[in-house]
């Protein structure tokens, strides 16, 4: 983990790339749900540190309204009840993977960080 932020960026790039892994088979409904969940969590908790690391920031900031808009695209994923179909629930899954993977690259190039 960089010790320089305050969330388990490997562990969160580890659970998005296991739903985005292009080779993988696809997911048992227990494993989609075990899958889901933890990204979930992950967004809970990177969207108020990308927030975080967007204050005190130029209003003209780009790196700050790239950051702004992932964690409005977040939420709105978030929000999203995707039904009961299976291949809705797996583009589910895969949308919160990608807001993860978006906002851990906003919050590292909020910080300078990379990694």
């Amino acid at each position: 983990m960089n010790a320089s932020l305050p969330v388990a960026i490997e562990t969160m790039r580890a659970t998005a790339a296991r739903v985005l892994a292009e080779d993988a088979q696809p997911p048992t409904a227990d494993e989609l749900h075990t899958l889901t969940l933890p990204c979930e969590g992950h967004l809970t908790l990177l969207i108020p540190e990308v927030l975080k690391a967007c204050l005190g920031r130029p209003d003209d900031d780009t790196l700050t309204a790239g950051a702004l808009k992932g964690v409005v695209q977040a939420r709105t994923r978030l929000d999203i009840v995707p039904g009961m179909q299976w291949s809705r629930q797996v583009a589910h899954a895969q949308r919160l993977a990608r807001s993860v993977d978006c906002l851990l690259g906003h919050l590292e190039n909020l910080a300078g960080k990379h990694t």
